[in-house]
């Protein structure tokens, strides 16, 4: 889950890393109040969407009083940032920048650790930094048990070369951003750029966080993060009824158990279909794990068939612990459940335990939408023809 700015610099502020102040506004008259309660010099009006290259895009702007904070914020309140509409912007207290440097932590797979990266020189693009100047971007791997403690932060700063006048600040607000890291359950802190001010403070003047969805059991709190307004409809419905759904740009709905499954059946599909007339590809991810009963099933077709987009879908099934047997009854329950709401071809494949009664019964019950095809392959290049066909 990816915060808002704002959300991250408020979680920032709970743990002690020394934040400026900001306040959210989705008007321009919001927008000069809130300036005015800050009361400074300066004021910066930010685009609150989750995604980058604000700035480039027009969506950070300067005001100088609360008028001209009103008219950033109109300016740029409605704004197609990266496909992100905004609809919220932030008004944050001016700095005065002396130096702009860079930190994150993230989550390593490939190495099981986690990973630190820091520079002297922040508030430009990271990617572009670490291509053309790799030695200007220090990265340290950190131990998940230990964490950034403070002898990992001294050896962070230490690499990066920081002055010496300044690196036991820079050590204390890299161990509390380590902490906003593990209490939280994060798999990204990120602040570019972490700045020194003329005054010699340091201070997180961005934050960028991002946590683990498969932690929130752990944290009630999280539901006040959620971000519906921003959300594909499809995939908030999904959620609400407890499936993995990703809503993608395809015509071909997708239906397997297992998340490497659905993961191959998406590649097979777009292969499938790359000689094809338009082309057609995934129209989603949707894993609906071990369980494949009737409901399952059923909520999983009708979520995919509502999407005009979808043109036939494509059930893949492996049977392990649930036999192919139950996934066939549920395919044949299901579409009993949808009736009329099911109007679309489906594509069947079965493999694995009890494949043969699965077939069998799909078969027998001869559903005018459901075809059964008995390899992978045979399954995706027919799904993708019966999409180019419908185009």
């Amino acid at each position: 889950m990816d915060l808002f700015e704002y959300q991250a610099r408020d979680l920032f502020e709970a743990h002690g890393v020394p934040v400026l102040g900001g306040i959210t506004a989705r008007t321009p008259e919001e927008a000069r109040a809130a300036a005015e309660q800050l009361g400074t010099p300066v004021v910066v009006v930010k685009a609150q969407v989750k995604t980058g290259g604000r700035g480039k895009a027009g969506g950070v702007k300067l005001a100088r009083s609360p008028q001209e904070a009103a008219e950033r914020a109109s300016e740029i309140l409605g704004l197609d940032i990266n496909g992100h509409r905004v609809e919220t912007v932030m008004v944050a207290e001016g700095a005065d920048i002396a130096e702009e440097y860079y930190f994150s932590l993230l989550l390593d797979r490939s190495t099981r650790h986690y990973l630190a990266m820091c520079s002297t020189e922040g508030g430009m693009d990271i990617e572009t930094l670490a291509r053309e100047r790799p030695d200007a971007l220090v990265r340290v791997e950190v131990d998940p048990l230990a964490g950034l403690d403070e002898t990992v932060a001294r050896e962070i700063v230490d690499a990066a070369g920081f002055r010496e006048s300044d690196r036991e600040e820079l050590v204390r607000v890299l161990v509390l951003l380590g902490e906003v890291y593990r209490e939280n359950d994060a798999t990204l802190v990120e602040v570019n750029p972490l700045v020194k001010t003329g005054e010699g403070r340091i201070v997180a003047l961005d934050a960028k966080v991002t946590l683990d969805d498969n932690s929130a059991f752990r944290h009630p709190d999280w539901t006040a993060y959620a971000d519906e307004s921003s959300d594909d409809p499809l995939e908030i419905r999904a959620r609400e009824k407890h499936l993995n759904y990703v809503k993608l740009d395809g015509s071909v709905g997708i239906i397997g158990n297992g998340a490497g499954l659905v993961m191959s059946t998406l590649d097979v599909v777009a292969a499938a279909g790359a000689d094809l007339p338009g082309q057609p590809r995934p129209a989603n991810f949707l894993d609906i794990g071990g369980g494949a009963s009737a409901q399952v099933m059923a909520n999983g077709l009708d979520i995919i068939l509502s999407d005009p987009q979808v043109k036939v879908v494509f059930v893949n099934v492996f049977g392990g612990i649930t036999a192919c047997s139950e996934v066939a009854k549920g395919i044949i329950d299901a579409l009993g459940m949808l009736g009329e709401r099911a109007t679309k071809p489906i594509v069947v494949r079965l493999d694995g335990n009890a494949v043969e009664i699965g077939r069998h019964m799909l078969a027998e019950a001869a559903h005018p939408l459901v075809q059964v095809s008995e390899t992978m392959d045979d399954a995706a290049r027919r799904a993708a023809e019966l999409a180019a066909a419908a185009e």
